[in-house]
């Protein structure tokens, strides 16, 4: 018997869920509760599963999402998640048939591009993704910082207040709000993400340690930043406290909010090393500090991932960085985004037309998702032979699409 791809049911979903348990080696272990009460937050007719005799060996699910891009417009984006083929059925075909479907299906919608989150690198290219943004974690050795221990609260006339849960899930929507309409690669966070981040909705096999929570108010009064985090309890020789708070959440709208969330964080007795949580590899994180060094990098790696599906919309919806035009000829394999484009940019926006005239720059679909929130370089790409056109034409191509600040996606999906 053939395996199926299709749209599971509402009675195949505790199945899918298991099944999703076994691809991301999880145990497989949901209560009738749990399975009820996610449910009821999924649209099932945007989950797809592989189907063996009536087993699910696959899952696969796509649902809605803002993408701010460069100049703060926020796009409709088909973001992905829960991607898994069971061990007993790779290399099937199975994640190809799905992953077609749903893109066509994006498509149809009217999707600009479609968002995902890359648990393996050399997967999502061959659909037409590319790594749009990056992101480093630092930690964070607190004694070498040279930060004054005895910190007391910024100096700008703001203050750093300790919050509970319930005022992070009255304050935080607003915030990441504004965030996010001035941060190219942030996406949407629902009431949801906030119940469930902030432990109001609480699963049980799932372990659930309440964080600490504070915000930054400016001298005005107004929140700008909010951090939560996380503390081990950890002593070393003569009994001196050796704990890493670990940082789950840090948005901020002006650095002054930044510096002093994160001058907060190093300034907590007993805390010797703080872990930033994932950052944009441009934060201002390390340069905040007395000694840069203290701040040693952990992790550094692509995030979201992006896949353009309607040239026109996608490059006509953000602003660039100077005024020029261009003609690209855009490869997509799979025929969604395919063709030859002028380009004529500018600060303020942008009109993107289909075009018969000769390519200035050639590349393919996914090396325009690379490019599209600012982050790859067009020379780079060049330089490597994905990139295809004369050097003056590349270096506009670099000009047009790089941005001074690095995309930043703040949210794992």
């Amino acid at each position: 018997m053939s395996v199926e791809t299709r749209v599971i049911t509402e009675s195949e979903y505790p199945d899918w869920l298991r099944a999703l348990a076994t691809g991301f080696l999880r145990p497989p272990m949901h209560s009738d509760e749990e399975v009820a009460d996610r449910l009821a937050h999924t649209d099932v007719a945007r989950v797809r599963g592989a189907f063996d005799d009536g087993r699910c060996v696959a899952t696969y699910r796509s649902f809605t999402q803002q993408l701010t891009v460069v100049g703060g417009a926020a796009i409709t984006a088909n973001a992905v998640s829960n991607v898994t083929v069971s061990p007993t059925h790779r290399r099937r075909g199975l994640l190809s048939r799905m992953m077609t479907a749903d893109l066509t299906e994006a498509k149809d919608r009217g999707d600009a591009v479609s968002t995902l989150i890359a648990a393996e690198y050399p997967i999502y290219g061959r659909y037409g993704f590319g790594p749009a943004t990056w992101m480093t974690e630092w930690s964070v050795d607190v004694p070498r910082t040279g930060l004054d221990p005895r910190w007391s609260g910024p100096s700008d006339g703001g203050r750093v207040d300790l919050v509970d849960a319930e005022d992070i899930r009255k304050l935080g929507p607003e915030l990441h709000g504004r965030l996010a309409s001035r941060q190219p690669g942030a996406v949407t966070r629902n009431d949801r993400w906030w119940q469930v981040n902030t432990g109001e909705v609480r699963f049980a096999h799932e372990t659930w340690t309440e964080p600490f929570y504070a915000v930054y108010r400016s001298a005005a009064g107004e929140v700008e930043g909010l951090i939560s985090y996380q503390s081990d309890d950890k002593w070393g020789d003569a009994k001196q406290p050796l704990d890493t708070a670990t940082v789950r959440d840090l948005l901020a709208l002006t650095p002054a909010a930044e510096r002093a969330l994160w001058h907060y964080v190093c300034s907590i007795d007993w805390i010797a090393t703080v872990k930033s949580g994932y950052r944009a590899p441009d934060d201002l994180l390390p340069s905040l500090l007395p000694d840069v060094r203290a701040a040693r990098i952990l992790t550094q790696a692509d995030f979201l991932w992006l896949r353009i599906l309607d040239v026109v919309r996608a490059l006509e919806a953000r602003t660039y960085a100077t005024s020029a035009s261009l003609v690209l000829e855009i490869r997509d394999s799979l025929g969604f985004a395919g063709g030859r484009f002028r380009l004529d940019a500018s600060p303020e926006g942008a009109s993107c037309v289909p075009s018969t005239e000769s390519p200035d720059v050639t590349l393919d679909v996914r090396e325009l998702g690379a490019l599209y929130l600012g982050d790859a370089s067009a020379v780079r790409l060049a330089a490597l032979g994905l990139v295809e056109g004369a050097p003056v034409a590349v270096d506009v191509a670099e000009r047009l699409f790089r941005t001074a600040r690095r995309p930043w996606c703040p949210d794992v999906f």
